[in-house]
């Protein structure tokens, strides 16, 4: 049997009525009109304010998110770690926030998470998008190369400020922070502002990750040019390494605009493109991976690289990450075997976490295979345990 079909260890924690339920959503997922129609029906109820919370809540809210809170997210945080050896990583999810009093607020969510961090073993890493420190449109224009007006100037060192106050605290307290990417038309300004985070935060060992996404084809060049910085500066690189969350979007907005599309071909390319991430960045030294993926052949490749350059399964500067809620074949096999594995576990209000649910879920239906693997694994599971 191969590590990834061990369902028996993939699904120890879950009880059978959560298996059940596990099922019944990946089957849901599965019919891509449900999701769309559902996806449209949620955002309407939400609006009008339906008394939809609770079931959202009890379904795929339970499913894909720890909590409302990141006190409510400790037990599954403590179950994950104490029983499957499984880490977590805690994503404050909530999304398309534009004013001042939302990014501070934001910050002294991340500077709480980081406390966290230092007191919890379970919790090795922090995390936060550019777009929870500052407007997204800021980020855009500044990639754009738009002059600023004296406004913009002003509100873009308070977003400066927000960063380099979070990376200040995590060098302090020796905990690596995650950097998620976002849409490539704002990306090059946060890309900038976070070389410079490296710089200054990168001198010991990687504190300061960011994120490419290996669906874009350029991120390789990228990879290659911030690394020959980091050889001229002495700074050590930390990446988190996925495929991308984005994908329909940026594909629909290059189309609209007239310019060429920013992503991969097809999936072939992506994958290729990602796996020859990993191995660059396996072969270098100065550099620290955390490989965000539900990939089996990639996981596996990681694996065989480890065990070629003699990196050991709990070397800190290799994770593996996947998304609470999928996977668990992956995440969990793997931390059976000693490597080191962090589960995205997103929180926050239901109303607010609603648009990373739905993106999960379009996700989930777009991947082909994904679903039908999950799925698969469920029967099996449920199969052995003569459900």
């Amino acid at each position: 049997m191969k590590l990834f079909d061990n369902t028996e260890v993939a699904f120890a924690l879950k009880s059978d009525s959560q298996l059940e339920r596990a099922y019944f959503l990946f089957k849901m997922i599965q019919n891509e009109p449900m999701v769309r129609i559902g996806s449209a029906v949620t955002n309407f109820a939400l609006k009008v304010h339906l008394p939809v919370e609770g079931l959202i809540r009890s379904t795929v809210f339970d499913h894909f998110c720890g909590g409302v809170t990141e006190d409510d997210c400790l037990p599954i945080i403590d179950n994950m770690y104490n029983n499957g050896n499984v880490h977590s990583v805690l994503d404050y999810s909530v999304e398309g926030q534009d004013k001042e009093v939302s990014f501070d607020g934001a910050l002294e969510k991340i500077l709480k998470i980081l406390n966290f961090c230092e007191e919890k073993e379970s919790i090795p890493y922090a995390v936060f998008k550019p777009s929870g420190f500052g407007r997204f449109g800021l980020f855009q224009k500044i990639s754009e190369e738009k002059e600023l007006t004296t406004e913009e100037k002003e509100e873009w060192n308070r977003v400066v400020a927000r960063f380099h106050k979070v990376c200040k605290l995590a060098l302090q307290k020796d905990v690596p922070l995650l950097i998620d990417a976002e849409e490539s038309w704002m990306q090059k300004a946060a890309d900038e502002l976070i070389e410079e985070l490296m710089e200054t935060y990168n001198k010991e060992k990687a504190i300061v990750f960011n994120t490419l996404q290996m669906y874009k084809h350029d991120r390789m060049d990228y990879l290659k040019a911030l690394h020959e910085k980091a050889k001229l500066k002495g700074f050590h690189i930390g990446m988190k390494v996925v495929r991308g969350a984005y994908m329909e979007k940026e594909r629909e907005r290059a189309e609209e605009k007239g310019y060429p599309s920013p992503i991969c071909k097809d999936k072939q390319a992506t994958d290729l493109n990602y796996d020859t991430c990993i191995k660059y960045m396996m072969d270098n030294s100065r550099m620290a991976l955390f490989a965000g993926t539900h990939n089996e052949d990639s996981s596996y490749l990681l694996m065989d690289l480890a065990k070629k350059y003699e990196i050991k399964e709990n070397d800190n500067r290799l994770w593996f990450g996947q998304l609470f809620g999928m996977s668990d074949h992956i995440s969990y096999n793997l931390a059976n075997q000693g490597y080191n594995v962090a589960k995205y576990l997103p929180f926050g209000p239901v109303r607010d976490v609603m648009p990373y649910l739905i993106r999960r879920a379009e996700e989930n239906t777009s991947v082909s295979g994904q679903t039908s693997r999950e799925l698969n694994l469920l029967k099996t599971e449920r199969k052995r345990r003569k459900l």
